[in-house]
């Protein structure tokens, strides 16, 4: 713990919106890994119904078979409008797990209240814009506080920002590019995501050119290229690494690794990797849904009755891809997600600057359901990390320039996030 801090936190961890849909799982996750801190782990749920996070531990204590989360979890009553209750709030935790979403309208009061009382923060945003104007306002608050504030720790982006790192340390040699593909499955019962995320994806791209004049205030020098520059695939392609059709990642990987190579690159003077990031569709069938979806949705988003027609019918507008109730635990237990990456590179002695890359690597990230389960895993473990490795540096962080040189990777491989060279 970062030797700033000048009381002793009651609790380890506080969860904030541990009554909300992903919440909650994030809770039951957090109740499953307690043993894993170097020492008892303490820690409370965060919201603003003290009804909601009592109905939340109950389940919680039901799903798991531990009655005691009912009488032994503490309960906090926080809101995002009331900053003096965040301030109370964040001087008891060493760590604050957020999970209160959309970040673009209520991520900063928590951010803010973490750095000014001395918490570290990590969320699960996978919203670029609040991630880099959390950078742009709070790093050199952060830093001088020793207070870590590490966004995207979920399925948004984990996998794919240290899938790269694991990828490069893998490689003989020097790694100069690295394309993922993502693939998700789903059971017998189907699956869908919880209409949240729709919602920061609605305003997120309705907010698109606020996002690149955010990006002029950093004033970044490019990013070197070494080796040969990458190339950018359609926005449709036939995949032969994944035999099927894939569009570009419109979430929030390609943002999140380039601001990490950049710190590796600018900080520890380590190579740079260039990275493009792709999703399966399917077949022709789902071509043509997703094509007459994402037309509907880039002609309604730009207009407000449009945007409002979307947050009201998510199940129409995405062909039921998203709900207002989320998935069930049957349809999580159905359902996977790979990410495959392709990355190339010059072998040891070999010089960059000299001829084409001359190596390939492919490797594989592969984990249970995405959003509801992968997620709290990656949050948990993150967590579990600056806990258990503590750093006296400070400062707003993406995963992989927090965790480049932390366990990590082992404490997901041991979680069911599986990293491995194919």
């Amino acid at each position: 713990i970062p030797k700033t801090l000048k009381f002793a936190p009651r609790y380890h961890f506080i969860i904030f919106g541990a009554s909300g849909f992903t919440g909650r799982f994030v809770l039951e996750e957090v109740a499953r890994c307690a043993g894993e801190a170097r020492e008892e782990l303490r820690w409370a749920a965060a919201g603003r119904s003290r009804a909601r996070l009592e109905t939340a531990l109950t389940q919680a204590a039901e799903a798991l078979g531990k009655p005691e989360l009912k009488t032994e979890v503490d309960i906090i009553v926080a809101d995002v409008d009331d900053p003096e209750s965040l301030a109370e709030m964040c001087k008891q935790a060493v760590i604050v797990l957020n999970c209160v979403g959309p970040y673009r309208f209520y991520g900063e009061p928590v951010v803010k209240a973490c750095v000014e009382n001395g918490a570290h923060c990590i969320d699960i945003s996978g919203e670029p814009q609040f991630l880099e104007s959390m950078q742009l306002n709070y790093d050199s608050q952060a830093a001088e506080k020793g207070v870590y504030v590490v966004g995207s720790c979920g399925f948004d982006s984990i996998p794919a920002d240290m899938g790269v790192l694991y990828t490069r340390d893998q490689f003989k040699g020097t790694l100069t590019a690295v394309e993922s593909f993502l693939t998700a499955s789903m059971g017998p019962e189907g699956g869908c995501i919880h209409d949240g995320t729709w919602q920061s994806a609605v305003y997120g791209l309705a907010d698109s050119d606020k996002l690149r004049s955010l990006r002029k205030k950093f004033s970044h020098k490019p990013l070197p290229v070494v080796g040969t520059r990458i190339k950018r695939r359609c926005a449709l392609f036939y995949s032969d690494e994944i035999q099927q059709y894939a569009v570009p990642f419109m979430g929030a990987d390609p943002s999140v690794v380039k601001r990490t190579q950049r710190f590796l690159s600018e900080e520890h003077q380590e190579s740079p990797v260039q990275y493009g990031a792709y999703a399966g569709v399917g077949g022709v069938s789902s071509v043509m849904k997703l094509l007459f979806a994402g037309l509907m949705f880039f002609l309604l988003v730009k207009f407000s009755f449009g945007r409002k027609l979307l947050i009201k019918f998510p199940e129409f507008f995405s062909f039921g891809f998203f709900s207002k109730e989320g998935p069930t635990r049957k349809q999580m237990e159905g359902s996977s997600f790979r990410f495959a990456f392709y990355g190339e590179g010059y072998t040891e002695g070999q010089d960059p600057s000299q001829g084409k890359p001359n190596a390939k690597i492919r490797t594989l990230v592969q984990g249970p359901e995405a959003g509801y389960v992968a997620t709290p895993i990656a949050m948990v473990q993150a967590a579990i990390t600056i806990l258990n490795e503590p750093d006296s540096l400070g400062g707003v962080y993406t995963p992989g320039a927090a965790f480049a040189k932390t366990t990590l990777i082992d404490r997901l491989n041991k979680h069911g996030i599986q990293f491995s060279v194919l």
